[in-house]
């Protein structure tokens, strides 16, 4: 089927975890920090007087990548909650004290301005004093740190699961459309040989170009029926062809079949309305009566299509005998309907004064 935009990964969660790094990261720990540092001047009409102190808290929160892009995802989808909980403790509750004092290292010989060195020095002795230690004086940093970007990983694994899901869905449909167009195939076939063979037993001059109307039927059938939609046009001149092989099989009766509107740039499954044309063949009263006509309309108009088609039913059988079904026709098209246009199609089958009617409409 078409690729529409909710076949595409969602951008949400990577918008959501830029959106977490610039407002928790870029701004909350930057005035943390910011605080931690009572010897610096506060400039009134400033924002950022210290952009790289706000380098630094982008540095100092690296260590929490690995824990919410790879940790916690991996653990969550192999549901190894108890193991998850205890790696998470342990190298969340070490990971913030060696991180930041290798920010600190990184930045102490590098501040601007000369007054942040004092403030990168005491966080570097301050990590690697502490780091051997099982205390953690950045307890509350990292509490906000492990309820921030375990949001995140919450809403990225939320999302690709939606997004494998989607996408199970849209290869069991593939799976269905193929099944119920390998059923088609030889349905049809199968109806159209044994027309072939009728004629050829009544030797009727009409059997050669029975035949290449046949043929040029099922190379329609064999080959374009494998795309997921056919232009109207190719899927009309097929409809044209069926008919024309039905009205040379039943020369007496009135077999017709017209198109109106403009049917370019509108696409269809292959074969869609087949099933339909195919059961008022079937069950018409031209079988055995020439006073009996299959009628049939194609009507096409921007984003909608609609198609009627009418036929003299058969006598009604004795009640003993029963009540000839459509087959896997009727039931191939419902199903296709469903899976093609779900919510966006109408199919009504209706009988009266002796005439069958198959109504179909379509939001294309």
């Amino acid at each position: 089927m078409p690729t529409t935009a909710t076949d595409r990964p969602s951008r949400f969660p990577l918008f959501f975890e830029f959106l977490i790094w610039g407002l928790y990261v870029g701004l909350y720990k930057y005035a943390y920090y910011l605080e931690l540092a009572p010897k610096l001047p506060r400039p009134v009409l400033d924002v950022f007087p210290y952009p790289q102190l706000f380098l630094f808290a982008l540095v100092a929160t690296l260590y929490v990548v690995p824990y919410y892009r790879w940790l916690l995802p991996v653990l969550l989808r192999q549901r190894r909650y108890a193991v998850l909980v205890g790696v998470s403790l342990v190298y969340l509750w070490w990971g913030i004290k060696l991180n930041t004092g290798l920010a600190a290292l990184l930045f102490s010989p590098l501040a601007a301005p000369p007054s942040l060195t004092a403030f990168y020095q005491q966080y570097a002795l301050h990590g690697a004093g502490q780091f051997f230690s099982m205390a953690n004086p950045q307890l509350g940093l990292l509490l906000t740190d492990l309820l921030a970007f375990s949001c995140v990983a919450f809403v990225r694994s939320a999302f690709e699961q939606e997004y494998r899901r989607r996408h199970l869905e849209k290869d069991h449909l593939a799976l269905q459309l193929e099944q119920l167009k390998s059923q088609l195939q030889p349905h049809f076939l199968f109806n159209t040989l044994n027309s072939i063979y009728g004629l050829s037993l009544a030797g009727s001059p009409e059997t050669p170009r029975f035949i290449l109307l046949l043929s040029e039927l099922m190379r329609y059938v064999l080959y374009d029926s494998g795309k997921e939609y056919i232009s109207l046009p190719e899927e009309v001149t097929f409809l044209e062809n069926y008919f024309e092989m039905e009205q040379r099989k039943y020369a007496g009766a009135s077999i017709r079949f017209r198109t109106e509107g403009n049917a370019t740039g509108l696409q269809v499954p292959p074969l869609l309305l087949l099933p339909l044309v195919e059961n008022s063949f079937k069950h018409g009263r031209h079988h055995f009566s020439d006073a009996a006509s299959v009628e049939a309309t194609l009507t096409a108009s921007p984003g909608h299509l609609h198609f009627l088609i009418e036929n003299d039913m058969l006598p009604e059988a004795p009640a003993a005998s029963p009540r000839r079904s459509g087959g896997i026709g009727l039931q191939n098209i419902r199903q296709r309907l469903n899976l093609y246009y779900p919510n966006a199609h109408n199919l009504q089958l209706s009988e009266h004064n002796g005439r069958y009617r198959a109504e179909l409409t379509l939001q294309v």
